[in-house]
């Protein structure tokens, strides 16, 4: 990696990544310019390559996510069941016009929804924008602004250190100044009421249960410079 970068990671890409096509050059960098191009025109898929290449294999039965929240409660999603969500979700998001090059704020708490949000945009080649569930509305409105996301996924509340946090009421004082985005998609985490508003607001179970929403999604082939997240 020292003495020949360029073969050590074009080495490294071929045997840890699966590839739509393989990239004409390594690496493009000018020392006089903060600029670096890595496999160039190379196509791939992140949530493919997250998800997908594991589905032939032993792994698909194997954990991808152990989580356990707050209260003590536990919920384990292997690599096929994550894939299942996953492309549920990404239909989802289509379903509401969510494209490749589109913005997604995701402001949810460390919960699995948390990773299928982030996998699902990566999947049909959208960019997400993850907001630290700790932030203010004025902070979560700042970055759906400069973003300017389409599409806003949170959850009813958020549970940090045996405390509530209004993630939805939070969201809601957010949108109040970003007045482009028409829909937001809400998790249920505690369950406890919270306002939604008719027309913008749907939940998450509801949407990823809809009839029309199949658990086929194919990925989105992706330059290799393309973003993945801001």
């Amino acid at each position: 990696s020292v003495t020949d970068m360029e073969d050590f990671w074009a080495r490294q890409a071929s045997e840890m990544l699966d590839w739509d096509r393989k990239w004409d050059k390594t690496l493009e960098y000018d020392f006089n310019k903060p600029f670096v191009k890595w496999f160039i025109n190379g196509k791939l898929n992140a949530s493919y390559n997250c998800l997908d290449r594991h589905l032939l294999t032993w792994r698909r039965n194997k954990a991808a996510i152990i989580w356990e929240g707050d209260g003590g409660e536990s919920r384990t999603f292997t690599y096929q069941q994550l894939s299942t969500e996953v492309n549920k979700l990404a239909n989802v998001l289509k379903k509401h016009g969510v494209k490749k090059g589109d913005r997604v704020t995701v402001y949810l708490p460390m919960i699995p929804e948390l990773v299928i949000a982030l996998m699902a945009s990566a999947r049909i080649g959208a960019i997400h924008s993850v907001v630290f569930g700790g932030f203010s509305p004025a902070s979560l409105r700042d970055r759906i602004r400069d973003s300017q996301s389409s599409l806003v996924i949170t959850s009813d509340e958020g549970l940090r250190g045996g405390k509530i946090v209004p993630m939805k009421l939070n969201s809601d004082a957010a949108l109040d100044g970003c007045p482009w985005v028409k829909k937001v998609i809400v998790v249920k985490r505690t369950g406890n009421a919270v306002p939604m508003k008719e027309g913008r607001d749907t939940w998450w179970h509801d949407e990823l249960c809809a009839p029309d929403i199949t658990s086929v999604c194919e990925p989105a082939v992706m330059d290799s410079e393309d973003p993945l997240f801001i």
